[in-house]
């Protein structure tokens, strides 16, 4: 079934996506809003997956809803930032970030359409699977593969010392 020429299933995906974004970026709690994010991830997966870019979408769920998604729940939840903001009010100022956000959206807009071709034209679709960009990551590229995975892991593993509370041991300057 067709609504103004899309389909529901993607009509439903971006209405979520769009509230995802829109729920992390306006509420206040920092878990809320990290969960959020989580769902708008998911929603960016579906619509990859709608478009026949299974790696970009397998990719999104693995990568940001997997990884990145949890690593900021779990950063939120260790640095002792769940708590509630300490702005209560908006800012009397929110007139002029309206006005500059609006003008920046302008902006933006009339790039895209100035860059738009006059006569669209689609092409064949690229070869390029999922089973072949694997085989090539397992082969050609997979030194920096490891590399990238050493320093995930190395920044993981900094992380948490940042995050770890400092023992009185150390405080006091003792052994």
């Amino acid at each position: 079934m067709m609504i103004f020429g899309l389909s529901i299933v993607f009509v439903f995906t971006a209405i979520i996506t769009v509230a995802g974004a829109l729920a992390a970026a306006l509420m206040r709690n920092l878990i809320h809003c990290a969960l959020s994010l989580t769902v708008t991830f998911g929603g960016l997966a579906l619509l990859y997956l709608q478009l026949d870019a299974q790696f970009a979408g397998f990719a999104q769920i693995l990568v940001y809803i997997g990884a990145v998604a949890i690593l900021v729940v779990f950063a939120i939840l260790l640095t002792r930032g769940a708590g509630h903001s300490e702005y209560k009010d908006f800012s009397n100022r929110w007139f002029g970030g309206l006005a500059l956000a609006a003008g920046a959206f302008a902006l933006l807009a009339w790039a895209v359409v100035r860059s738009l071709p006059d006569n669209v034209t689609t092409g064949a679709a690229p070869a390029v699977t999922v089973q072949t960009i694997g085989k090539s990551l397992m082969s050609t590229y997979v030194l920096p593969l490891e590399i990238v995975a050493v320093l995930l892991t190395v920044a993981l593993i900094g992380a948490v010392i940042v995050a770890m509370p400092e023992s009185s041991s150390t405080k006091a300057g003792g052994r």
